[in-house]
């Protein structure tokens, strides 16, 4: 069998019981590492859960399945995903070539970004469609995602914006090159995505008149980071005031927020950069 186990979001120790049990049972664990990060290393891991870990790159997984599905179809081979197997990152692709060769699958579930994201206090049956917001190159600029907040705002709904990982990622020369030389990690913080906003309603305003447009540097937003960790950290403002927060080490996610319940609007107060915005937001939220 092999088994996909989430691994929640906080530590070692967010693995559910049944996770846990299979991973000490197994012949081989895999540790996918290249969609997410958990707030302890690989080494947390292994004295956790008694078990050495083969970290599995995103080549591991896309080019080299048939090593990462040896005797699965005798033996229970684990692979482990931070948050859930099939939530923020989904694997899918896997699961349909595992059942092409044969193999057998079972997921374990945990918490992911896509549920826990509930803890700043917007509700989630208010979301629209997820985003995800890439690094900008010197030649690469794009904003496709745009238009998807503009449509979830149209509606009244919440945008989660999923923030670009970059890890394991090779220059263009040594590509070029053939050269397995990597990039140092970057992980988009919450001020360098809403700058990247900014500079996208700058771009818009040349275009659309200032009511057509779908946010402003004004439009309420929330910035989180490590999510489910001792150390979590959240910020509500502005746009603009959310592209000069510091929320510390990654990983980091934006919400770009809809129509806002007053008992949004309070909890969203609790963790505001300036209460008075929100002061204000409740004052005319009461008027309606």
């Amino acid at each position: 069998m092999l088994y996909f186990v989430g691994l929640g979001l906080g530590d070692a120790k967010d693995i559910t019981v049944k996770g846990l049990e299979v991973v000490r049972g197994a012949k081989r664990v895999y540790l996918e590492a290249y969609t997410s990060i958990l707030t302890v290393g690989k080494e947390c891991l292994e004295e956790f859960y008694g078990r050495d870990l083969i970290l599995a790159d995103r080549d591991m997984v896309e080019q080299q399945s048939d090593e990462l599905f040896r005797d699965a179809k005798t033996e229970d081979i684990a692979f482990l995903v931070v948050g859930d197997p099939f939530g923020a990152t989904t694997h899918t692709d896997l699961a349909l070539r595992a059942k092409q060769e044969g193999i057998e699958y079972r997921v374990i579930h945990n918490a992911s970004i896509m549920n826990a994201i509930g803890c700043c206090g917007l509700q989630l049956y208010n979301y629209g469609e997820t985003i995800s917001i890439v690094f900008w190159t010197d030649t690469w600029t794009p904003d496709s995602y745009y238009d998807k907040i503009a449509r979830n705002r149209a509606m009244g709904l919440h945008t989660l914006c999923l923030l670009d990982i970059k890890v394991k990622e090779q220059s263009i020369e040594n590509m070029m090159r053939g050269r397995k030389i990597y990039e140092p990690p970057r992980y988009m913080t919450v001020s360098q995505a809403a700058s990247q906003l900014i500079n996208i309603v700058e771009r818009k305003r040349t275009t659309e008149s200032q009511e057509k447009l779908a946010l402003s540097e004004d439009t309420i937003c929330v910035g989180v980071a490590r999510v489910g960790s001792e150390s979590q950290q959240m910020a509500a403002g502005t746009l603009q005031q959310l592209a000069t927060v510091d929320l510390g080490e990654p990983l980091h996610s934006l919400i770009i927020t809809g129509h806002m319940h007053p008992i949004e609007l309070e909890m969203l107060k609790l963790v505001a950069v300036e209460p008075a915005v929100f002061d204000r937001l409740l004052e005319e939220a009461e008027k309606r």
